[in-house]
């Protein structure tokens, strides 16, 4: 299995978190938190980008011993601790509101999924919503420009400059890196676009097909599984620097 390009080597992974880093039952499997620290421990930071909130993005990130910036909420939120403050690139208050008219239209609950109480840019609906039709209602209302994304944990309505592609360009300057030297891992559509930016892209196996299409590598291996066998990869190439 050829996990890298020959001689390529990563500065920095950027690795989304659920049904990345989680095993089939959604949960964390803990030999890729264990394989992400032997990145750390050679010089290579971890930046966690995902559609999650800052706080439990915040979590994993100290568990995991990162020294990246956190990229949350598909790139509405990107933030170190060692920043003065978060940057928050949306208030997410649109998104909320296109949330209520989606329960006034269809009678979903807008409420939506726990973690939207510490969200702070975008808004998230209950995955199993019928996803045609909550796009087809937003594409016809004056919520028309905002994008509908849908991952294995919940429908995200968010403003159309959020991504995670944006995101993390916002966290790489920071860290004075290029795209090109930067290793994407994800499973879902919201991370093509980090995927397009970055020179490689290893997609976990159970992914996406939208995914899938734009990865460098799709792994043998399903979703956190990935992670022990890829690390092998690029400490053998470090060790051979």
């Amino acid at each position: 299995m050829q996990w890298l390009p020959q001689g390529w080597i990563p500065k920095a992974i950027a690795v989304d978190i659920d049904g990345t880093l989680t095993d089939s039952n959604k949960e964390i499997y803990l030999e890729a938190i264990e394989a992400l620290r032997r990145l750390e421990a050679v010089g290579i930071p971890i930046i966690l980008a995902t559609g999650n909130v800052r706080a439990i993005t915040y979590g994993l990130w100290r568990f995991i011993g990162a020294t990246g910036p956190m990229v949350c909420e598909n790139g509405g939120v990107v933030w170190h601790p060692d920043w003065d403050e978060p940057i928050v690139r949306a208030d997410g208050s649109r998104a909320r509101k296109a949330g209520q008219m989606l329960e006034d239209k269809l009678g979903i609950d807008s409420r939506g999924i726990t973690t939207n109480a510490w969200r702070e840019s975008e808004w998230c609906l209950f995955p199993d919503e019928n996803l045609e039709d909550v796009a087809e209602l937003i594409s016809k209302s004056e919520f028309s420009d905002l994008s509908v994304v849908k991952t294995g944990f919940a429908i995200h309505l968010m403003e159309p400059h959020l991504s995670k592609g944006e995101g993390l360009s916002i966290a790489l300057e920071k860290m004075n890196l290029d795209p090109s030297e930067i290793l994407a891992i994800g499973d879902a559509p919201n991370d093509i676009s980090m995927f397009k930016l970055v020179g490689h892209s290893v997609a976990v196996g159970g992914c996406f097909d939208e995914l899938a299409a734009v990865s460098k590598v799709i792994s043998p291996h399903p979703h956190g599984e990935t992670f022990p066998p890829l690390v092998d990869a690029i400490l053998g190439k470090t060790n051979d620097k």
